[in-house]
């Protein structure tokens, strides 16, 4: 049975990182639903949480050839865990003064914020998960929505404890290599 895998990942913060996570979906022709990156609280450690289509076996796969990643520190499999996951999405939509108010009213019931009133389009941002988010664009689509811009998923864990990560194998300083030498 196929269905959408959340994993979040822990990394060293260094160059390249991020491309050979993505090239180790590519290279087994898995396709990345969602993709988010982010400082974590510990100095040299970035987060991902990566949401993918997947069966069982296929997600105890890419689990196992994350681990084969040499900045890799940690795996989760958060999929059948209790876990808090959220989206934000940009929304820029058109809001003339006729729409105005109307446009104003969808944002509270969805509990969306305006962050930019234009005289044409306002700005909403809003979080929660993604279907709230898709429930919000369907319904300002037929006011005309100009442009979006999404982040993906983030998920967490909930409870007390926090994934422990080795910090002997993170290395926060990158030495720096002038170009040409």
């Amino acid at each position: 049975m196929t269905s959408l895998r959340t994993f979040v990942v822990y990394v060293e913060d260094k160059p390249g990182v991020l491309n050979r996570v993505s090239s180790l979906f590519r290279r087994r022709a898995f396709n990345i639903k969602s993709l988010s990156v982010g400082e974590t609280d510990q100095a040299g450690v970035s987060r991902m949480t990566i949401v993918m289509d997947g069966a069982d076996a296929v997600a105890r796969l890419v689990e196992a050839n994350l681990y084969k990643l040499v900045n890799v520190l940690r795996v989760e499999d958060v999929t059948h865990r209790a876990a808090v996951h959220r989206d934000l999405a940009l929304v820029k939509v058109r809001a003339e003064a006729s729409a105005r108010a109307q446009v104003l009213q969808v944002a509270e019931v969805f509990r969306a914020r305006v962050i930019d009133v234009g005289t044409e389009a306002l700005i909403l941002e809003i979080t929660g998960t993604e279907d709230k988010i898709d429930g919000l664009v369907d319904v300002l689509r037929p006011f005309g929505i100009v442009e979006m811009a999404r982040t993906g998923t983030v998920a967490m864990a909930r409870g007390p404890d926090a994934p422990s990560i080795n910090p002997e194998f993170v290395h926060a300083e990158v030495p720096e290599l002038p170009f040409g030498g």
